[in-house]
C-alpha cells in the first residue's frame, strides 16, 4: 500500500531529530518527506517554506535536497507538475484541465516550457502525437536493424534490434497519432550519420538531438555525454559526477529511459564492479559497442598527429 502523502500543513520533523541514523541517512528521510509536501501541495511551496518545514536554513536546505535528488527543490516541484500534466492528458483530460489541476495558474508558463518537458505541445502530446509529423527510417548497421526517428526539433528516437517491424511497431505505440512519414532523400542523409556513429561510435557527433525529459534525467544523459570514448563509469560514480552520490538507482532509471541509442551512450555505464548490466538494445550490443569504442580511442591515440 502506498504511503499516505502529508498534508500541506504537516510539519516535517528536521535531521537532528534521529540521533541513531548517520546524517546522509537523516537527510534522505528529510528530502523524502519533503518532496511528499511538494506532491501534496495545491502549489509548489517557495524554498522559504520547505526550509520553515525542516527547521533550517533556505541555503543548507537547498544543498542538502540537491545533493540527494540530484535537482533543485524547484526542479523537483516543475518536473512533478509536468508528470501530473503527462499522466492526466494521457487519460484524455481536457489541456486547460490538466494543467489547472496540476497547480498552473498560468497556463502560458507551462506552454513555454512544453516541447522540452512534452516534445511537442500539450494537445498534440494528448492526442498521442497528434498533428505531430515523425519522419523515420528503418535501416541495418553491423549491430542489426536501426530505427532513426526525428520531429522537427531533432532526432527523437534511435532504437537498436532485431526485428524492424519491432522497433516501427514500437514508434507507433510511443506516438500513436502522430504522422509517421517514410524517409526521403534528405532523411537518408541523416540516417547514414547515425549509422555512422553505431559503426564508429568513438567519433564525436554533430547530430540534432530532441532530448526530452526531466531535468534530472537530462542531467544525467548530459553527464553521459561527457563520458570519453573508450571509457566507462559505475553507476555510482556516474551519481557522483552529477553532484548526486545517493541517487544511484535514479541514475540507472534515468540511464534506462534513454531513447536515443549511442548518441547519448549510456551503454558506457557498467556495475561497480566492472560487469555489464542491462541494456534495453540488448546486452550484446553493449559489449560491441564497448569494444569497439576503445579499440577506435586507441587507434587515435596512436595515430600521430600532423
Amino acid at each position: 500500500m502506498p504511503a499516505r502523502l502529508p498534508s500541506a500543513s504537516t510539519h516535517v520533523p528536521p535531521p537532528a531529530s534521529s540521533a541513531d541514523l548517520a546524517p546522509a541517512h537523516r537527510h534522505a528521510s528529510l528530502v523524502a518527506a519533503l518532496c511528499r509536501h511538494i506532491e501534496a501541495a495545491e502549489q509548489p511551496p517557495s524554498l522559504d517554506e520547505l526550509a520553515a518545514q525542516a527547521q533550517m536554513s533556505p541555503h543548507h536546505l537547498h544543498r542538502i535536497f540537491k545533493a540527494v535528488t540530484g535537482v533543485t527543490p524547484k526542479a523537483y516541484a516543475d518536473a512533478h507538475r509536468a508528470r501530473k500534466v503527462r499522466e492526466a492528458l494521457d487519460a484524455g483530460q481536457r489541456v486547460t484541465e490538466a494543467l489547472h489541476d496540476a497547480g498552473f495558474q498560468a497556463p502560458s508558463r507551462f506552454y513555454e516550457g512544453a516541447r522540452q518537458r512534452l516534445g511537442m505541445t500539450p494537445t498534440a502530446f494528448r492526442g498521442g502525437g497528434k498533428d505531430a509529423v515523425i519522419h523515420f527510417a528503418v535501416a541495418q548497421c553491423s549491430l542489426g536493424a536501426v530505427l532513426v526517428a526525428a520531429s522537427a526539433l531533432g532526432v527523437c528516437a534511435i532504437s537498436l534490434g532485431d526485428d524492424a517491424d519491432a522497433l516501427t511497431r514500437a514508434l507507433q505505440d510511443r506516438f500513436p497519432q502522430a504522422e509517421l512519414i517514410g524517409a526521403d532523400a534528405d532523411f537518408e542523409r541523416l540516417v547514414a550519420q547515425v549509422i555512422g556513429l553505431v559503426e564508429m561510435p568513438a567519433q564525436s557527433h554533430s547530430l540534432p538531438l530532441d532530448v526530452r525529459g526531466t531535468a534530472f534525467q537530462q542531467r544525467v544523459w548530459q553527464a553521459l555525454r561527457d563520458i570519453p570514448p573508450g571509457q566507462t563509469v559505475s553507476y555510482t560514480e556516474l551519481a557522483e559526477r552529477i553532484g548526486s552520490p545517493t541517487s544511484v538507482r535514479a541514475v540507472a532509471r534515468a540511464c534506462a529511459s534513454n531513447t536515443l541509442a549511442v548518441a547519448i551512450p549510456c551503454h558506457r555505464v557498467v556495475r561497480l564492479n566492472g560487469d555489464l548490466s542491462g541494456y534495453r538494445w540488448g546486452v550484446a550490443r553493449k559489449q560491441a559497442l564497448l569494444v569497439r569504442e576503445a579499440d577506435q580511442a586507441t587507434a587515435m591515440a596512436d595515430t600521430p598527429r600532423p
